[in-house]
């Protein structure tokens, strides 16, 4: 079973998205696990506070080390024989493809961080993540739809979480476009 832990300090986001679909029969299913949690337990003050000015000044608020670090730390130290990667979802990062999907697909464990406001401090990524992720060249508000949106496309994935019939007739498959540039081929060549 694949498992899915989501730092966020929006879990509200997920729980329509994550209760529909394919998404929701895999579940079921026992194909995959998705844990949502709130940043913000992670944190010492009344206020529950995960973000700060950026040292050095700047624009707006970006999340702190230390509830990033508690999180993980907590959440690693219950299973450190799993194939676990961390992701932070940031414009920096590699481009999610399809390829890294099959990557990622291999993992036991994701240990997905959804920054917001301006992101997160720097050491996060330098220290505490294994890659940085993007969904495209263009600025969201938050973590939280790339989140959806990598489950998404890994759950497709799973073996028994969609048709393997689907699978096979994917427009990422080598032969299907292969077999589509000759069709289109061959009906130019009819007119």
């Amino acid at each position: 079973m694949m498992r899915f832990d989501i730092l966020t300090i929006f879990p509200e986001a997920f729980e329509s998205y994550f209760n529909t679909s394919i998404i929701k029969r895999a579940q079921a299913k026992k194909l995959l696990k998705i844990n949502i949690f709130n940043l913000r337990k992670w944190t010492k003050d009344k206020h529950q506070t995960v973000d700060d000015r950026p040292y050095g000044g700047g624009a707006g608020m970006i999340f702190t080390l230390e509830p990033i670090f508690k999180a993980l730390k907590d959440l690693k130290k219950h299973q450190k024989q799993v194939k676990t990667r961390v992701i932070l979802f940031s414009l920096k990062g590699k481009k999610l493809t399809q390829k890294k999907l099959e990557q990622l697909k291999k993992y036991d464990r994701l240990i997905l961080i959804c920054p917001h406001y301006e992101g997160v401090d720097e050491r996060v990524a330098k220290y505490l993540v294994d890659e940085e992720i993007s969904i495209g060249d263009y600025i969201l508000t938050g973590g939280e739809l790339p989140a959806m949106i990598l489950v998404d496309a890994i759950t497709r994935l799973i073996p028994g979480a969609i048709k393997e019939d689907s699978l096979k007739e994917e427009s990422f498959s080598s032969l299907l476009i292969k077999n589509l540039k000759l069709k289109i081929k061959n009906l130019y060549y009819e007119y």
